[in-house]
């Protein structure tokens, strides 16, 4: 029996579990804390605080409350990538509420929320009014992201406040605080959900970071066939008027506006991005916020520069990452300078297998801190494989293509997918970059990412993680082109790609490479045996909707088959390589 003194259930049973994200929040923490012990007194309430601090001083702060679980994230994750790293430790709970640490909850706020979420089976999300220091409500509540209301708050703006709901994305009449009723979406920053609906919906995504994470996953609740539901009794106060923000923040959160509508409605995407950078432009053009705000929208190769997530790890070997690399002297350095942190404080093991290397690979290699160089005299990828899983002294395994750029951000991620008990492989999603590549090459590959088939393997992004039953299924790896092809068939049904950030895998930049890649890329399954031609001809079919799609189908069809002929023609053990992307990037 859980005893009503305003303490937190750390383990058993729990009503609401409570996942709060802190970034430098030490002033505001124990403040917090205090109000939500209040409501301990009525329900039995978990308290985890995940931190992405760059200092301990907010996890001081927490560790304090022996009865608050304390999780540091070991670097910047994101809101969302703090959530899924709460998420862990929610236990048996009947229900997960997401907390800003600035927020003050007001008495009986947690009570009424539960409330209204077990009133009605149909709801998987409730969220409540939020309200200033001085006691005023917040606009909070959101409609879903469209073209008619992106251009209604373009041109409207001030003009017309209470402009119908078709022209607004806010919602911004005060009558609609007043009542209970369901909503689109709402302000991340107090969000109650049933522990059923996200067990379905999943993890937040992280390719977020910040803005638009709230947005995309009560779009997920709603489209698993849940309901929103908005309750003016619970009301949580923002202590300081709500969180700073910065110019570099201000352009992510238009520039993931972007991202979010290429997410799910990526034909309306560009008209959409269009709107935004009208209604940008019509406010104080001249001002040197909207200057940078209008080139974050115009420049798409300035979004790289914006706030991302960070990792290095808390200095415990948390993964060994192998790299087979054969003459990689020309992309070695840039893959390993994306792993440098973890690597230099001891959270990753990262073992650089140089097979049949006639250059300085190697050399490169061993310039960066914390990373170990395995050499070999014979050039072969699966007995660089073999050779650097059975060196790595520490488990999971990630193994890692030697010219693509891992975000260590992801590796969290990753690694959390992989203690799910049905998982043994997993990776990150994948981007391609076709800022340096030609016309056809460009064409070829809006195609392919239109085919959900073709992104849903293990295979293509150049990067897997195996946990270590998943390594004793498919290690030793044969000697085969396809090592990606092989941990695909052969687990089958226990693999995931969790929504984290990005690996970005570089496409060849001319047609040429483009096919010796795609003649290597080919003959892959074919020496296992497996021919997914027709099916993916098949998606490929299913993809067009018009006469640009139509053209990039019939470009991808069209080098599939030649690369297809040329494969039938090829050498066994021939390693046709893309040199165009390395040059380009040494």
């Amino acid at each position: 029996m859980r005893e009503a003194d305003g303490s937190f259930a750390r383990d058993g049973h729990a009503d609401i579990a409570a996942i709060v994200v802190t970034y430098d929040s030490a002033r505001d923490l124990g403040p917090l804390l205090a109000t939500l012990r209040r409501e301990a007194t009525t329900l039995a309430l978990r308290v985890i605080v995940a931190d992405n601090s760059p200092d301990d001083a907010t996890l001081r702060v927490a560790r304090a409350h022996p009865d608050v679980i304390a999780v540091p994230t070991g670097g910047n994750l994101g809101y969302a990538g703090g959530i899924n790293a709460g998420a862990e430790h929610v236990g048996d709970a009947e229900s997960v509420l997401v907390l800003n640490p600035d927020l003050r909850v007001r008495e009986g706020a947690l009570d009424a929320m539960l409330g209204a979420l077990r009133a009605d089976a149909r709801r998987g999300a409730v969220v409540p009014r939020i309200v200033d220091a001085g006691g005023r409500t917040s606009a909070s509540l959101f409609r879903e992201p469209t073209l008619s209301r992106a251009l209604g708050d373009a041109l409207l703006g001030r003009l017309w406040r209470r402009r119908p709901p078709a022209l607004s994305e806010s919602v911004r009449d005060p009558r609609a605080y007043e009542r209970a009723h369901d909503v689109d979406w709402a302000t991340g920053a107090a969000i109650l959900l049933s522990a059923t609906a996200m067990a379905r919906v999943g993890e937040w995504d992280e390719r977020y970071f910040l803005y638009s994470e709230e947005t995309d996953y009560l779009r997920r609740v709603r489209d698993a066939g849940w309901r929103v539901h908005f309750t003016p009794a619970a009301v949580v106060a923002h202590a300081q008027g709500g969180s700073g923000t910065s110019s570099a923040l201000e352009c992510l959160l238009e520039v993931n506006r972007v991202r979010y509508m290429r997410a799910h409605a990526p034909r309306r995407a560009g008209l959409y991005r269009a709107a935004r950078l009208l209604g940008t432009a019509l406010r104080a053009p001249w001002s040197a916020r909207n200057r940078h705000l209008v080139a974050a929208l115009c420049r798409e190769s300035r979004w790289d520069r914006l706030p991302a997530a960070t990792w290095r790890g808390d200095g415990s070997p948390a993964a060994a990452v192998v790299i087979p690399a054969h003459n990689e002297a020309a992309v070695i350095e840039r893959t390993l300078a994306r792993l440098r942190e973890p690597a230099a404080a001891g959270s990753l093991e990262v073992l650089v297998v140089c097979n049949g290397c006639t250059d300085d690979t190697a050399a490169r290699a061993r310039r960066f801190t914390g990373v170990r160089v395995l050499e070999m005299t014979e050039g072969s990828k699966p007995r660089a494989l073999n050779a650097g899983i059975a060196a790595a002294r520490v488990r999971p395994v990630i193994v890692l293509d030697a010219d693509i750029e891992l975000p260590p951000s992801a590796i969290p991620g990753v690694l959390r997918a992989l203690r799910r008990p049905a998982v043994l492989a997993a990776r990150p999603p994948f981007a391609y970059d076709v800022s340096s590549a030609g016309p056809l090459v460009r064409a070829y590959y809006r195609a392919r990412t239109r085919v959900p088939e073709l992104s849903a393997a293990m295979w293509g992004a150049g990067v897997y993680a195996l946990a270590p039953e998943g390594e004793r299924r498919v290690a030793p790896f044969p000697l085969v082109t396809a090592d990606d092809v092989h941990v695909e068939t052969t687990l089958a049904g226990t693999t995931a790609i969790p929504p984290l950030a990005a690996v970005r895998v570089r496409v060849p930049t001319t047609t040429r490479d483009l096919l010796a890649t795609l003649v290597r890329v080919r003959r892959g399954p074919a020496e296992l045996g497996i021919d997914t031609g027709r099916r993916t001809m098949r998606g490929l079919l299913r993809t067009i909707a018009g006469p640009a799609s139509a053209r990039d189908a019939v470009v991808y069809a069209v080098l599939a088959a030649v690369a297809r002929r040329r494969a039938s023609r090829s050498r066994p053990g021939a390693w046709e390589r893309d040199a165009s992307s390395r040059v380009a990037a040494a």
